[in-house]
């Protein structure tokens, strides 16, 4: 089936005291075309998995967002908006085998940067157990989780990326993939499928980020990681660390063109709200 993109208002008429925010719809769903509609208004029709759609600008508030398709599917989520932000919303499958597909939203941390850095942020959305991240044949994330993210300043340039079960030095879940990273940009990374059906892969896109005024640097700043909601209920904030999280290893540090592994603590994110009424 056809991908049809329609392009409609999608806040309320008059609204123009605040700043929109711009959300991009990721369809990660393997093996399915789907229709999707943000408050009832369709904006697309047949998205296949790795589509793009929008950026949609949505008034600040809240929005209902809705994915159907064949075989009954059928997944609807509530989104709230903030003023100005940019985010992503990702339909995939989840953790479990033949388990239903789930939605999850991902901030785009989308700051100034510095000269010769890029920005990555790297949504682990398959189905596979918890993950590593191998960048050049050093892991610099680990314990990578569904729905789960990681997000890092990394040396712009070339990496060889590789997905491996957590904790072992087996053969790759995914790739190793030559991913280039331009200087100054920000990089949405969503890693999908399910490596028993062979469907695993990536879907990216990237975005211009202005400068931090910076000179060229010799060390790059450590990343930092998170757990996003489910079902989609917001757009604006990670909640600080409320508990006793294990440490997992975040980001990446430069130093003479060697890259050494440094540990962070994982964030999660704020409980949803309880569904409404009727």
């Amino acid at each position: 089936m056809a991908l049809l993109v329609l392009a409609v208002p999608l806040g309320p008429p008059g609204q123009a005291t605040a700043p929109p925010g711009q959300v991009t719809v990721v369809q990660a769903l393997p093996g399915v075309a789907v229709d999707v509609s943000i408050d009832g208004r369709s904006v697309a029709t047949g998205a296949g998995v790795g589509d793009l759609l929008g950026p949609f600008d949505l008034a600040p508030g809240e929005h209902d967002i809705e994915f159907t398709g064949a075989d009954d599917l059928r997944v609807a989520s509530t989104l709230d908006v903030s003023a100005g932000a940019s985010s992503d919303v990702v339909l995939h499958l989840p953790a479990e085998v033949d388990g239903d597909p789930v939605v999850h939203s991902y901030d785009a941390p989308t700051g100034p940067i510095g000269p010769d850095k890029a920005r990555v942020v790297l949504a682990h959305t398959a189905t596979v157990a918890p993950a590593d991240v191998e960048v050049d044949g050093t892991v610099v994330f680990t314990n990578i989780a569904n729905g789960e993210f990681a997000e890092a300043d990394v040396p712009a340039g070339t990496l060889e990326v590789a997905l491996l079960p957590s904790g072992t030095k087996g053969a790759p879940i995914l790739g190793p993939l030559d991913v280039t990273l331009e200087g100054q940009t920000l990089s949405m990374i969503y890693a999908y499928g399910n490596p028993r059906d062979k469907s695993m892969n990536v879907i990216s896109h990237t975005t211009t980020l202005s400068s931090d005024g910076a000179v060229v640097p010799n060390r790059i700043d450590t990343g930092s990681a998170g757990l996003v909601r489910s079902p989609v209920d917001t757009f604006g904030t990670r909640a600080d660390d409320d508990g006793p999280w294990p440490v997992v290893v975040l980001g990446l540090l430069a130093v003479g063109g060697t890259l050494s592994v440094v540990a962070l603590r994982r964030r999660r994110a704020a409980d949803p709200p309880p569904p409404p009424a009727g």
